[in-house]
């Protein structure tokens, strides 16, 4: 029987929307919340110090909080050809530079790529849901992508 699990996360960073006519042409911050959605069966052997978990939540945890939170957490997000980039050069800035404009939607593909093999084999990622307010968020399912 396959069951879900989802574990929520959470990390404070700021980006800037390269030649973005509103007002997230300037750095600005986000309170993120992330959740993430693996798909897998139960273990079922009386002898494995996990019987009955899909996925342990603290090895989930390890693996988004090294792949995602603690890279991003507390950084400003800016794309390659940012315009703030030569300011920020020297810096003592936590600064992650992407190869793609860092938009929720972009990042959420993003970590679906960074997440998507670091699972145990039989695991599934299925779906993760990006909030970059408290009222709005992205949304990855693997099934729209197959």
């Amino acid at each position: 029987m396959k069951i879900r699990l989802t574990k929520q996360f959470s990390f404070e960073a700021s980006h800037a929307l390269q030649n973005y006519e509103g007002l997230c042409r300037n750095i600005h911050g986000h309170s993120y919340k992330l959740y993430v959605t693996i798909l897998g069966e139960a273990i079922n052997d009386e002898n494995d110090n996990k019987n009955g978990m899909v996925m342990d939540f603290g090895e989930l945890k390890q693996v988004v909080n090294d792949n995602i939170v603690l890279p991003l957490d507390h950084s400003l997000i800016l794309y390659r050809n940012s315009e703030f980039l030569p300011s920020l050069k020297d810096e003592n800035t936590k600064l992650v530079i992407t190869p793609f404009q860092p938009t929720c939607e972009n990042l959420i593909k993003d970590f679906v790529e960074k997440l998507k093999n670091k699972l145990p084999s039989k695991i599934e990622l299925v779906a993760l849901k990006l909030y970059e307010t408290a009222s709005s968020y992205a949304e990855w399912k693997k099934e729209d992508n197959l």
